[in-house]
């Protein structure tokens, strides 16, 4: 038996329950979770406002925008 076997059979293969921590793992999670962003250009200002009009279910309530 492969020592990846055993630790999938009994139990101690602790992969799937770690955060993926990579940069593809944090642009999913952002890309997920949209929130206000905290600094940009006026273009990417103007995206935001336009997107958040066009999909309001998609954006996570934030502070700043309960404020607006």
């Amino acid at each position: 038996m492969r020592p990846d076997e055993f630790m999938k059979k009994y139990g101690f293969d602790k992969d799937d329950d770690e955060k993926d921590h990579s940069l593809r793992g944090n642009a999913l999670d952002h890309a997920r979770h949209l929130k206000r962003p905290h600094a940009g250009t006026p273009h990417d200002w103007e995206e935001w406002e336009r997107y958040r009009q066009a999909h309001p279910d998609e954006i996570e309530p934030d502070a700043a925008d309960k404020a607006d």
